[in-house]
């Protein structure tokens, strides 16, 4: 049978040379497959059967793999399924190709695991986009890898290289190991909490408490008793006595979240407890003495809120001793890819589902959404995609469901 190469104007670069299997029983498309990729730089091994094209599949190590569906003996449903099914099942994406009368074996092929399929007769750009789009879906998958492994360490991660979250990180190791107060500001889902970690964990307190407050959740009759306990008796409710925040991450770090939204009369309280570095519970005049890092965090624009009376601005110049802002997504789109990364290897692994990969298209197709959310939001995208789209995301998946 003679192959058929429908030639078109775009051919598209692929990626770095890769080592690469073609099994097929018939010559002229095994041949011909092989010519097209050896032209584009890569190395290429054939096998004339499923039988043979296994054995090679599972003695060495390719970067992708061609395999027909119909073939005598075993046919590629069967070398598809020892492949990504088996024992000894690989990483390595496969590539189906079948007759147009075959598409509903090929579509049961992609729930076996296979990346894609190619339809005779073979046309060269479909052949050239789906080696590179595979060969890359590859190289994500062996940094979502690595990435996992960082999932599964300690402590929180601060995902990106872009030049922003360079500067968020140089900062963070110079004020962590000291003793000064800082201020995280940013738009609500960029990460200031992340960065608060950060902070606890490189610090001299990073073996005592961390204990976070988000003084937006707590009803501002109750701030008081949250920070700063209370006495039995002081009020109704108040059945025991009972230590505050201040108190709780003694020796450690308070993580005051969404100080922004505080009373003036916290806010009055909290200024004394950082001037005097001790606090008063609610319903008793003894002092007690505490040893606490602050740091706080809002999403306020805290000079408008002390222009319109709402914020001390005493208390913002004892907080505000470092200052760190904190991109918003919008700012920071490059991180985009290994942001997407991280959380498909997070949210996998969480909701016990195979790895799955993003195309570069879906990746770019993210870069230009308008991410008002941050990286909440981003990460909620993804968690949706991951559960309702296929083994590998595309960019009709994220059109369809971001």
């Amino acid at each position: 049978m003679r192959i058929q190469i429908f030639f078109c104007t775009f051919v598209p670069k692929l990626v770095s040379m890769a080592k690469l299997l073609i099994i097929d029983d018939e010559r002229g498309i095994r041949n011909t497959l092989r010519e097209i990729l050896a032209d584009e730089g890569h190395e290429v091994e054939v096998a004339e059967n499923g039988k043979a094209g296994l054995e090679m599949a599972l003695a060495k190590t390719y970067d992708l793999i061609f395999s027909d569906i119909k073939m005598p003996e075993m046919d590629g449903i069967e070398v598809l399924s020892a492949l990504k099914q088996g024992e000894e099942a690989i990483e390595t994406p496969v590539v189906m190709i079948t007759g147009h009368g075959d598409v509903e074996t090929a579509v049961q092929a992609l729930k076996l695991g296979a990346y894609d399929f190619l339809l005779k007769p073979l046309d060269l750009n479909r052949i050239l986009i789906t080696t590179k789009n595979a060969l890359e879906s590859k190289s994500l998958r062996q940094e979502t890898k690595q990435l996992r492994k960082r999932v599964a360490a300690k402590g929180p991660q601060m995902i990106g290289e872009s030049a922003a979250i360079a500067h968020v990180r140089d900062i963070i190791s110079k004020v962590a190991p000291t003793e000064a107060r800082v201020l995280i500001t940013g738009e609500n889902g960029t990460g200031k909490e992340v960065v608060a970690h950060l902070i606890h964990e490189n610090s001299a307190r990073a073996n005592g408490p961390m204990v976070e407050v988000n003084c937006a959740a707590i009803p501002s009759e109750l701030i008081e008793s949250e920070l700063f306990g209370h006495m039995k008796g002081s009020f109704t409710g108040a059945v025991k006595d009972r230590a505050g925040k201040f108190e709780q991450a003694d020796g450690g770090t308070l993580f005051l979240d969404e100080i922004g939204d505080m009373s003036l009369a916290a806010q009055t309280k909290v200024l004394r407890a950082l001037q005097e570095n001790e606090i008063t519970r609610v319903g008793s005049d003894k002092a007690i003495k505490v040893n606490v890092r602050v740091l706080a965090a809002t999403n306020k624009n805290l000079a408008e809120e002390i222009a319109k009376g709402n914020f001390r601005e005493d208390l913002f110049h004892r907080l505000n001793v470092i200052p760190i802002q904190v991109p918003a997504l919008n700012k920071r789109l490059e991180d985009i890819p290994l942001l997407v990364d991280y959380f498909t290897a997070q949210i996998c692994a969480e909701q016990g589902i195979a790895p799955k990969t993003f195309d570069a298209a879906a990746i770019k197709a993210l870069q230009t959404k308008d991410w008002t959310g941050n990286i909440r939001q981003l990460r909620n995208v993804v968690e949706r995609l991951i559960i309702l789209a296929g083994n590998t995301i595309t960019k009709e998946d994220v059109d369809l469901y971001a």
